[in-house]
């Protein structure tokens, strides 16, 4: 039986049978996570400072999408296909540069030194329909977006999420 099995079998165990908590399945990491975001069911298992900037923007991607959807089921077009032409123009690689360099004179130091790591990150090849240097951008600016959300800033997130959309 591999190790997920396991961990199903815990789930389905019968009301006799202890069953245990997602929280925990997973190993202890002896990181503090204090003022974490509330959807942070996962902590990771290091110091977000000391995670590869490629982990940081696969999880910012993620953020990332959540908070344009938020957006745009927060207007009054709740078109799915709307939805959809809209979101993907906000999150390409070339809106997300764009977005990045109206946010650049809005950051922290720190922020800046996250989006600096995030650009120079070895992320792998770009899509074929993203220019390079726009997807190194994209990344960084995802980079930023998984550091703030497991950082449990939140509010900062959604501040620089505002200020970085076209008027």
């Amino acid at each position: 039986m591999s190790g997920n099995d396991h961990k199903l079998t815990q789930h389905k165990a019968s009301d006799g049978e202890a069953k245990r908590s997602a929280a925990s399945l997973l190993p202890e990491s002896g990181v503090d996570h204090a003022g974490a975001s509330p959807l942070l069911f996962y902590p990771p298992s290091k110091q977000v400072n000391l995670m590869n900037p490629v982990v940081l923007a696969y999880v910012g991607d993620a953020v990332f999408e959540l908070l344009v959807r938020q957006y745009l089921v927060a207007g009054p077009n709740h078109k799915s296909h709307i939805l959809h032409k809209d979101a993907t123009a906000i999150v390409s690689a070339k809106a997300q540069r764009a977005m990045l360099e109206r946010l650049q004179p809005l950051l922290t130091e720190e922020e800046a030194e996250i989006v600096r790591r995030g650009r120079n990150s070895k992320s792998g090849a770009p899509p074929k329909n993203a220019d390079p240097a726009d997807y190194r951008q994209a990344t960084a600016l995802e980079c930023l977006c998984g550091h703030l959300f497991y950082q449990g800033k939140t509010e900062r997130l959604q501040e620089l999420f505002a200020a970085g959309l076209p008027d």
